[in-house]
């Protein structure tokens, strides 16, 4: 399957030895060049810089000095950066959409009408979210704040760069925070992307910089910095706990969503044709590879080899190709590893008893890149690593339960708890299921994604949230302000706040 390259935009092309500094680009400290590999073909598209300690500490130094006066611009100048920011990502959306494809194989119709969308709407939603937040209200005695946390380190991956990188910098910087953004060295144009626009909104120097790198090397000194206040990752559970180890000795904030895996859990009184249609599509989303995949498809055990039947179908019907055809609808995983890694788990689950019932093969054609078709697993053991680890690919396990009890359980068997669907003809009913479920978000019937609810999750899937009015407070302090006694007398005790 050839990438038409041709079609990959110059922005995605260039190489780059920079990183953004201070309203700038500076040349990096190291010469070593990390490739940016197109994963449909194996190609490199571009190089960046392997960023290391000295260059996020010029970054961290830049924000520092530019956060005094940017936490003291007034809230509507700096949600007006943030306005012409998302008026010329509409302007660029194709862009934007084109590079986003070129670096992670996503396809261009998902990129163009998903994730641009979803990113603008993040974007969007954000600034009006902090256009309504209260910033200050009078509690008894107390004069209550939430002001700017400080330099606000953000670490995105490179599944969803556009989107993820809209969800964190807007909300630190609506806050009043100045940005180091880390993006994933597999797919950092997108940031280098977002870094040429607020230039060109007039953001002043500083507010924003960028630094690429590896992880252990850019991301760790970017978590450790001693001048970095909050830390917002989304990432996997191995490197939430290693930037929670490095934020530690400061006590610094550490916000973390660190992947899931999520059940779609079919009541017995639902449409099961739709319900499972449904799932097998969002769990195929970005050829899986989405934290908040429905990758286990829980179903009444009298309805199950129906139910087995009926993903097979949906997971056939899903396009495999070339991800800049608009036909499109499975790309390539981010690299050949991945998809390794991914049939390793599928070959485990079969070794232990499970059928792979479709997919989780090579397409015909394919050439260079991670391809893997869409695969459904069927009667895997309860504990098979398919079953509870994020496999992060195109796999859809299919369970059977004995009653709603059983069901639940199931749901809950796992370290994750991001997100889930529940599926029943009696909206009250599933609702109730839904409370039951130790989980972050929770979709009734495939209800839409709201950008203005609080995204996060329970358990290992990390703790904080993103999205709307939690967004703002993940990047901000609370501070109170005791005012002395009124004329109406005294609303709280009279002791200092300095007592001990």
């Amino acid at each position: 399957m050839e990438s038409t390259s041709a079609a990959i935009p110059a922005a995605a092309r260039r190489s780059r030895s920079v990183h953004w500094i201070d309203g700038d680009w500076r040349p990096a400290r190291s010469e070593e060049a990390l490739p940016v590999v197109d994963p449909a073909t194996g190609r490199t598209l571009a190089e960046v810089p392997a960023g290391g300690r000295e260059d996020v500490a010029a970054a961290v130094a830049a924000a520092a000095r530019a956060f005094p006066a940017w936490s003291d611009t007034p809230l509507e100048e700096r949600l007006g950066y943030l306005d012409r920011l998302a008026e010329l990502l509409e302007k660029h959306a194709d862009t934007v959409a084109g590079v986003l494809t070129a670096e992670t194989g996503m396809p261009v119709t998902l990129a163009r009408h998903a994730q641009v969308p979803f990113g603008l709407g993040a974007l969007r939603s954000c600034a009006e979210a902090a256009r309504e937040h209260v910033w200050e209200q009078r509690i008894g005695n107390s004069l209550v704040r939430s002001e700017a946390a400080g330099v606000a380190g953000c670490v995105t991956p490179w599944n969803a760069p556009v989107a993820l990188n809209l969800q964190k910098v807007p909300a630190a910087l609506a806050a009043g925070c100045a940005v180091v953004l880390k993006p994933s060295e597999l797919a950092p144009l997108s940031g280098y992307l977002l870094a040429e626009l607020l230039a060109e909104t007039g953001l002043p120097p500083g507010v924003f910089n960028l630094v690429c790198g590896r992880g252990p090397q850019a991301g760790e000194a970017l978590a450790g910095h001693p001048e970095v206040a909050v830390v917002s990752l989304t990432g996997s559970l191995r490197s939430g706990r290693r930037v929670s180890e490095l934020a530690a000795p400061r006590a610094a904030r550490v916000n973390l969503e660190l992947g899931g895996k999520s059940a779609s859990l079919v009541l017995p009184d639902a449409d099961l044709g739709a319900a499972v249609t449904a799932t097998v599509q969002q769990a195929n989303f970005n050829t899986g590879q989405v934290c908040f995949a429905w990758s286990r498809l829980l179903v009444p055990a009298d309805r199950y080899d129906e139910a087995v039947a009926l993903a097979a179908e949906a997971a056939g019907a899903l396009r495999v190709g070339d991800p800049w055809d608009p036909a499109t609808q499975i790309g390539p995983l981010i690299h050949p590893e991945a998809a390794a890694r991914v049939r390793g788990v599928l070959d485990e689950a079969v070794a232990d008893g499970a059928t792979l019932v479709t997919g989780g093969r090579t397409p015909t054609g394919a050439v260079g890149g991670g391809w893997l078709t869409p695969a459904v697993l069927a009667g895997p053991p309860e504990r098979a690593r398919a079953v509870v680890e994020e496999v992060f690919g195109p796999v859809v396990v299919v369970l059977p339960y004995r009653d709603e009890d059983d069901a639940v359980r199931i749901a809950d068997d796992t370290c994750y708890g991001l997100s889930g669907a529940v599926w029943s003809d009696d909206v009250a009913h599933a609702i109730a299921v839904a409370g039951r479920l130790r989980t972050g978000r929770v979709d009734i019937n495939g209800a839409p994604f709201n950008l203005r609810a609080p995204f996060g999750g329970y358990k290992s899937s990390g703790n904080g949230r993103e999205l709307g009015a939690w967004g703002l407070a993940a990047f901000s302090e609370t501070k109170a302000i005791q005012l002395p006694p009124t004329e109406n007398g005294p609303t709280g005790l009279t002791l200092s706040s300095t007592a001990g």
